[in-house]
């Protein structure tokens, strides 16, 4: 169901008996291997709707068909406005109460305010102009009681949401149709400002008018569809878009829920039998070496957690069947540890293992707490090493050549080491030859095949600190088994909501940051973006809309850094900065210069949302917190009360009360436990986005399976496909479905390139 731009992944009907990997000949042009699906829009609707569809990431036919409308409505009908959000583009249908059309206060032009309402909740639309013509067009046409589709971009203003500039449709009179006509559903099409809704459902009508059921290859195979009386792709594409009834496009809906699934768990079970072909280096413990040398030096007691799940991993380690484990637990259960006695155990066996973090500070902080934890144990080759040592080698991109070469060299060796790094440890010049883990952190960072690469023939461990349902851990990481470190040992950690509107809360903010460095702590604050950026309006409005916008704009680091260092209760503390387009060198020195203590107030994007452990940092103020998700709170939060002072976090929101923005942030504040948190999510967001992007290393997002509501379908679908796999393993008969499962491969290496 996701876009497919890599290369035609359409086939004909025909082609279903043919292996997926069979040649074809080299087309003369590229127009020669185009299907009916991969033709550019272009060719179809013409240039000027292909441009305009191409910003929502649809560029060929199949695209546009993928676009599936996330909801319908009926003429005469409705839609609520009580969950639509500040920041999103929406289409809603509702009727006009009031418009009223009238000079601006403070400057030349004349602005048009009107009023829509669902029956119960209103919403505010906002034109501007320089001139009174324009604006009376819109008035004669949003007459009271007009009912119209209108589509836009949520905005603000002085705490009541409002669409500025929206797009609408009026919609037809019921008297002008005809029965049929009124019982035909409305689809309704995720879209920008610039392409409403029925904008897509025109283009989608005119490419649907274009296609035969041979054009349209079907992934669920035929035996499949019959045990579960679904409808082929072609018919669901129809039904979908063009629906007769309502009970037309919710089977068209199961249909692709059946579809997203099983290609989904086809993945998953091709990925596990190609696994279980493999060998991997068996590494039995060894009483007498650094993994017990190791335990005897710790400080503390390992939890009963920490031991089960090491136990765990040390029997499967013990032998040549490959490992593949998800180690998930909250933030400060104690992952690291884990993982690093697993390495050590390898280690312990003459081989090498390596820990991928997917961002430099992360990689840094890892190699920093690991020779940490081991001193003498981690200094083979150093004076005053213990005779059990072994080496720890730190691998990112910032190295100067000479140390690179040094590092390659040792790696090339085969010695027995650990090794941390990031993705510079997937470059084909890295030689590993005796290697026999890889612990992958924060997976959602990594697709499946960038870490089933560097684990080839190897035991892999993937951890992740979003903690993750039950529910979702099976169906997205079907491939591997599940490890839980399910309890903790924690400082408190209490949050409070700060209203963003409030001047007087937002000054308590900034005197309890300086209360808390007084006391020896450090603060994190975080922005959801580096610099202040305006948001895709029409250029001649935003210079007008500027007096008229009272609330805040969104938090940038850059700003509000600026915006501290001249705050008197902040006077003559240290601020920093910390943010994505930093150079791993600039990362390097503005996070020792806070560790260090030189600066104490570090101002920084989501780039700290894990792995960074500063016992110092007591307080965490998350600004614009109703940007972020459920999963990505939880962890800012988890950067504090890391020592022995509890810990307080503050998330400041300006979302108006009753959204589901504000909801989020209200779910946040009630509880700490990041597993309550993620069952939050799910119900309160897509599982796509609980996870991350590229979490599954799969799906982007689930679009179409729920894994609260749609158990039967996954399983009915896991089973499905394991039986089909069982068969046809290469899916050589299966080739569509193969088509499905590349693409997903593809998005794979693609995010690789842009990480």
């Amino acid at each position: 169901m996701a876009k497919s731009s890599h290369q035609p992944a359409s086939a004909s009907a025909n082609d279903a008996a043919q292996p997926a990997n069979s040649a074809l000949p080299t087309p003369a042009l590229a127009s020669d291997a185009w299907t009916t699906l991969s033709r550019p829009l272009e060719r179809v609707l013409g240039k000027r709707s292909a441009n305009a569809l191409a910003k929502l990431g649809l560029d060929t036919v199949e695209d546009l068909l993928n676009h599936i409308p996330f909801r319908i409505a009926q003429r005469g009908e409705l839609l609520p406005l009580d969950q639509v959000a500040e920041g999103e583009s929406v289409t809603v249908v509702a009727n006009v109460v009031s418009s009223h059309m009238r000079p601006m206060n403070n400057r030349r032009g004349f602005i048009l305010n009107v009023t829509i309402s669902d029956g119960e909740h209103d919403l505010d639309l906002t034109f501007f102009a320089k001139h009174q013509r324009p604006l009376a067009f819109h008035e004669t046409k949003l007459s009271p009681g007009t009912m119209a589709t209108f589509a836009g971009t949520i905005s603000s203003y002085r705490g009541r949401l409002q669409l500025a500039h929206p797009e609408y449709e009026i919609m037809e009179s019921l008297e002008d149709l005809d029965a049929a006509q009124i019982l035909r559903p409305v689809p309704i099409y995720h879209s920008t400002a610039k392409v409403p809704s029925w904008h897509i459902h025109r283009a989608v009508a005119t490419i649907l008018d274009t296609l035969s059921p041979g054009d349209v290859p079907d992934p669920l195979p035929q035996d499949y569809r019959d045990e579960h009386q679904l409808i082929s792709r072609y018919d669901a594409l129809r039904a979908v878009h063009q629906p007769e009834d309502p009970e037309q496009w919710r089977a068209a809906r199961t249909r692709f829920a059946h579809e997203e699934a099983f290609v989904l768990q086809a993945a998953l079970a091709q990925r596990a039998a190609q696994v279980a072909q493999m060998s991997a280096p068996a590494c039995p413990p060894r009483p007498d070496g650094i993994t017990h040398a190791f335990d005897q030096r710790l400080p503390f007691i390992l939890t009963e957690s920490q031991l089960k799940v090491g136990e765990e991993l040390r029997d499967t380690l013990s032998n040549s069947t490959p490992m593949r484990c998800l180690l998930q637990g909250d933030v400060g259960a104690g992952k690291t540890i884990v993982a690093l006695r697993a390495m050590l155990q390898v280690v312990d066996a003459g081989h090498q293992a390596v820990l991928v973090a997917p961002t430099e500070v992360l990689a840094q902080q890892h190699y920093a707490t690991m020779t940490k934890m081991l001193g003498e144990l981690g200094m083979a080759g150093q004076l005053g090493a213990n005779e059990n040592a072994t080496s720890v080698h730190l691998l990112t991109g910032s190295l100067t050549a000479s140390q690179r070469r040094r590092t390659l060299a040792h790696l090339a060796s085969g010695a027995p080491s650990i090794t941390v790094g990031t993705h510079a440890l997937f470059g084909d010049q890295i030689q590993l030859p005796s290697l026999g883990f890889v612990v992958v952190d924060e997976q959602h960072r990594f697709g499946v095949d960038q870490r089933d690469k560097l684990a080839h023939n190897a035991h892999l461990l993937v951890m992740t600190a979003t903690p993750i349902p039950r529910t979702i851990a099976m169906t997205v990481f079907g491939d591997l088994d599940v490890a839980v470190l399910d309890n903790r040992e924690r400082s408190t950690i209490s949050t409070n909501v700060v209203p963003a509107y409030n001047d007087r809360w937002m000054a308590r903010v900034w005197q309890r940051a300086r209360e808390e460095v007084d006391g020896g702590g450090k603060v994190f604050v975080v922005c959801p973006r580096i610099s202040p950026t305006e948001d895709d309006v029409q250029a001649d409005l935003v210079e007008q809309q500027i007096d008229l916008m009272e609330r805040p704009q969104m938090s940038d680091v850059e700003t509000l850094s600026h915006r501290l260092q001249q705050l008197p209760v902040l006077a003559g503390l240290g601020i920093g900065v910390l943010h994505g387009k930093m150079s791993s060198a600039e990362k390097t020195e503005a996070m020792a210069a806070f560790i260090a203590g030189q600066t104490q107030i570090l101002v920084s994007t989501t780039v700290i949302e894990v792995g960074v452990d500063i016992p110092e940092a007591t307080l965490m103020v998350i600004m614009d917190a109703d940007r972020f998700g459920l999963s990505q709170l939880h962890q800012l939060r988890g950067r504090v009360g890391r020592g022995e002072k509890p810990g307080l976090c503050l998330a400041v929101t300006g979302a108006p009360d009753g959204t589901l923005a504000a909801e989020r942030v209200a779910a946040f504040a009630a509880t700490t436990d990041g597993f309550a948190l993620a069952e939050a999510d799910v119900a309160l967001r897509s599982v796509g986005d609980v996870l991350g992007a590229q979490q599954s290393g799969t799906q982007s997002s689930l679009r179409f399976v729920s894994v609260v509501k749609d158990k039967i379908i996954i399983e009915h679908a896991r089973q499905g496909a394991r039986e089909l796999i069982a068969t046809d393993p290469d899916l050589t008969h299966h080739r569509a479905l193969a088509i499905a499962i590349a693409d997903i491969n593809a998005r794979n290496r693609e995010y690789l390139e842009k990480s």
